[in-house]
């Protein structure tokens, strides 16, 4: 810009262009090509116009935040050298420099200012006031290679970062007065600093500032953290997308989760904006050496994954047609199938010889040789259910064929410390295994169900604080828990692992849509549509309490739907059992023993227990309405803890009555509702048979969980 204006300058005192050209060291071209477009245009004439070819610079940020999250193995260089309009052979290039090459060896590298030094990079704060915006990210040592996610964070929630942290960049730089010494943001970075630094103990900390518009730039803070400058070749914007999503892409706890929270951080306004994610230490991949004593290790071995592990989609239909008849012939397997006699025979072959399945007696045929008839081998796999309630600890072991190997429980206090509750949860999860020491083959072990009270992030495992254990604030329940079974663990929320069980359990009578109402600490609702469970986009589908807040009317004066007691039956029925005068239900109100006098008092004809249990069947009813109009089904299915045998028929009837009176669609469908095929334990035999549901199942998308 300082020649194109001394080019301006000379040529208005009627110096010749090539005498511009030989005092300014320019050609003869350049020279006439500002005089005529100062001449034609004044100033915007001297401004840069966009050309073709090849860019004047590159951002290698954003090559790296493009071919990390680019879909469908759309990360070729040549792809994303067409998008960007480089070569090929200059996209490869930032690869290489950036670490992000095809060597499994290999393990990305942040060029910044200098250079990051540890090969795992997380993201884990952000620092921006009126003059500058510093992105905090962690680093530590590599570990082993991350596990396969479903899911990384996607070009909405990354452009959302991206639109929310430009809107908080001053349009020109803030001149700091002259008698002022010093920026009175830097103290408060300082203290963001000393915060981080306190709260994220394990990861080395490094302050990358992504711009400083205060003149001169303030001198930053020594404390609690390294600093470094933007890589030569990165925007500050590019850096900032290229960390997401090397952040994203290489750690399953980086979830949407994270990213929307620091979206919504960016996005509330004022400054400064101060954002820090929960601690990484439970994420971090190094190997640990144990503390204490090693315990001992569970009794069924997990090798047994490789062993089931299916062939192809053919072998999962026929497994489902053979589990929701029990027993069955290969003819009528082919006719229920549609798959051809020689290939129902092949598979069927492949899996008597795996043991997963075993043929029964042969019957009779009008006509031709008798048929034998196969079902699932029981024996051939078993899988570990836990179920973590405020109130109690489940653990049961079940076989393919869902009949309860063991059960084992412990009575907790929803105000226990997590770390406490986590360790009775694995020390009763081994008691459960060792009791089915004798009965599980160590080939034949699937991995551990877990089920939990949502909401909680499936991507990472994580609990995100659920209404009744507020201790657990983003609770990185799966990787405490993998730390102790060497085998798949999965997470599940509590009502949907309920309902894959009854799906599982159930066979041919669960074989339509339906949706499983919980009736636990809570009540929760999981949906089988479409054969399938419905998760929703975050595995965090069937908020009842929310629906029943909204049907009753109940909401705040913001408009966020209430906490609805009758959602939480051991709480709620003593204590309208006790307000009706029910002795049983005016001690312990609240608790389990309150609720089960309460509920056998109705059974024995006492109006008032009656009248509270009703009231509170009549609540859920309201929610059930909702699901029923919404999804159009025509069954509801009861289960879990408190749905027990007292109070099971005011719950059937008083549900009943309301799905079938008030929907809109009444004239077209009768709506039952019946009980569930699991135990008290629905949620733990439930998580159990997520594993064998996730084995097993036939999805024509493929498996997006082990």
């Amino acid at each position: 810009m300082a020649t194109r204006a001394r080019v301006v300058l000379l040529a208005a005192e009627g110096v010749r262009d090539a005498e511009i050209s030989r005092r300014l060291g320019v050609s003869r071209q350049t020279a006439g090509t500002w005089r005529h477009r100062w001449q034609s245009a004044g100033l915007a004439g001297l401004e840069q116009r966009p050309r073709t070819g090849r860019p004047p610079t590159v951002d290698e940020a954003e090559v790296v935040a493009r071919a990390l999250l680019a879909p469908g193995g759309s990360g070729a260089s040549r792809a994303i050298a067409r998008e960007l309009g480089l070569s090929h052979a200059t996209v490869a290039a930032v690869r290489r420099r950036w670490g992000l090459t095809a060597d499994a060896a290999a393990v990305p590298r942040v060029p910044t200012r200098p250079p990051l030094p540890g090969a795992e990079v997380w993201v884990m704060g952000l620092y921006a006031d009126a003059s500058r915006a510093v992105l905090l990210a962690g680093t530590g040592p590599a570990g082993p290679p991350p596990p396969a996610v479903a899911t990384v964070i996607g070009a909405d929630v990354l452009g959302a970062l991206t639109q929310a942290l430009t809107a908080l960049r001053p349009a020109v730089p803030r001149t700091r007065p002259a008698d002022q010494p010093g920026d009175p943001g830097t103290a408060e970075l300082a203290a963001f600093l000393a915060e981080a630094a306190a709260r994220h103990p394990d990861v080395a900390l490094h302050a990358i500032t992504l711009w400083d518009t205060a003149q001169p730039p303030a001198q930053p803070p020594a404390a609690g953290a390294t600093y470094h400058l933007p890589p030569a070749h990165a925007t500050p914007l590019g850096l900032f997308r290229a960390l997401i999503a090397l952040d994203s892409t290489s750690h399953p706890e980086s979830s949407r989760r994270v990213h929307l929270d620091l979206t919504a951080a960016l996005e509330r306004g004022g400054t400064p904006v101060r954002w820090l994610r929960e601690n990484v230490a439970g994420h971090l991949r190094a190997p640990r050496e144990p503390a204490g004593p090693p315990a001992p290790p569970p009794a069924p071995a997990s090798s047994g994954v490789n062993q089931i592990d299916l062939g192809s989609f053919n072998e999962c239909v026929v497994i489902e047609a053979v589990r929701l008849a029990g027993t069955i012939t290969r003819g009528e397997i082919a006719h229920r199938t549609g798959l051809t006699q020689q290939s129902v025979s092949r598979i069927a072959r492949s899996l008597l010889d795996r043991g997963i399945l075993v043929e029964d007696a042969q019957r009779r045929a009008t006509s031709g040789k008798p048929r034998t008839p196969v079902r699932l081998c029981g024996s051939a796999a078993h899988a570990v259910g836990l179920h973590i309630d405020p109130e109690l600890l489940t653990a049961v072991v079940i076989d393919l064929d869902g009949a309860i190997v063991c059960t084992c429980t412990r009575p907790v206090s929803p105000d226990t410390d997590p770390a406490d509750f986590v360790a009775q949860a694995v020390a009763l999860g081994r008691e459960a295994m060792e009791k089915a020491r004798g009965s599980v083959p160590e080939d034949g072990f699937l991995g551990i169900g877990v089920a939990v009270p949502g909401p909680v992030d499936i991507a990472s495992g994580t609990v995100l604080g659920p209404p009744l254990l507020k201790a657990w604030h983003d609770l990185p329940l799966l990787y405490l828990l993998k730390d102790h079974f060497p085998c798949p663990v999965i997470i599940e929320k509590d009502s949907l692992a309920a309902a894959a069980g009854e799906r599982w359990i159930g066979r041919d009578r669960r074989a339509r849509d339906f949706a499983y109402l919980y009736l636990g600490t809570g009540v929760g609702s999981g949906l089988y549509l479409n054969g399938d469970l419905y998760r929703g986009v975050s595995a965090n589908a069937g908020e009842f309490g929310q629906l029943c807040a909204i049907a009753l009317g109940r909401t705040g004066p913001d408009g966020r739907p209430e906490m609805v007691p009758e959602c939480n039956p051991p709480a709620s029925v003593p204590e309208f059992a006790a307000r009706r005068g029910v002795a049983g239900g005016a001690t312990g109100t609240g608790s389990t023993a309150a609720y089960r006098a309460v509920g056998r008092a109705a059974a024995g004809g006492d109006p008032g227990a009656a009248a509270a249990v009703r009231e509170v069947a009549g609540a859920i009813g309201r929610g059930a309405l909702g699901l029923v109009d919404l999804l159009d089904i025509d069954l509801i299915v009861l289960g879990g803890p408190f749905f027990t045998e007292d109070v099971a028929g005011f719950y059937l009837d008083e549900i009943t009555r309301v799905v079938n009176e008030f929907p809109t669609a009444r004239r077209l469908r009768r709506v039952a509702v019946e009980p569930s095929v699991l135990s008290a334990e629905a949620a733990a035999v439930g998580a159990a048979s997520t594993i064998f549901h996730a084995t097993f199942t036939p999805r024509l998308r493929g498996r997006e969980r082990p």
